[in-house]
């Protein structure tokens, strides 16, 4: 059964940073494409960034460029979202999902099959 577990969110002041991982199961994970997206209150999911399955292709939302960096680890089975600089526009459920394409990077939720259950990111002083 494939599933994609969250974790490392929580409470931290603005400026601060935070790691999030997930933790795939049940597929072959260095054929997939894994995405971070998010969610705050009141407003649409929106893809964070994304990693190809050969970890060599990578994508970021403007509003993380420069702050956020995804990597993965495909002997371990895992992947990160390195968050640094966090701002209180950050705060939301943030979700991991798996696109079954090996060389390829998108931020649409469409083209993601497979998702996580989130964890809470929230930025505040």
């Amino acid at each position: 059964q494939l599933q994609l577990v969250e974790s490392g969110g929580g409470l931290v002041q603005p400026g601060g940073s935070l790691t999030l991982a997930c933790s795939p199961s049940g597929f072959s994970f260095g054929f997939y494409t894994i995405g971070w997206f998010r969610q705050a209150p009141g407003k649409e999911r929106e893809g964070v960034s994304a990693i190809s399955g050969n970890g060599l292709g990578t994508k970021y939302a403007d509003s993380v460029k420069g702050r956020f960096m995804i990597s993965r680890d495909n002997a371990q089975n895992m992947l990160y979202l390195q968050m640094n600089t966090l701002k209180p526009e950050d705060t939301a459920i943030y979700y991991c999902a798996a696109a079954p394409k090996r060389f390829f990077t998108t931020l649409d939720s469409h083209d993601y099959d497979y998702w996580g259950r989130g964890t809470q990111v929230t930025v505040s002083s």
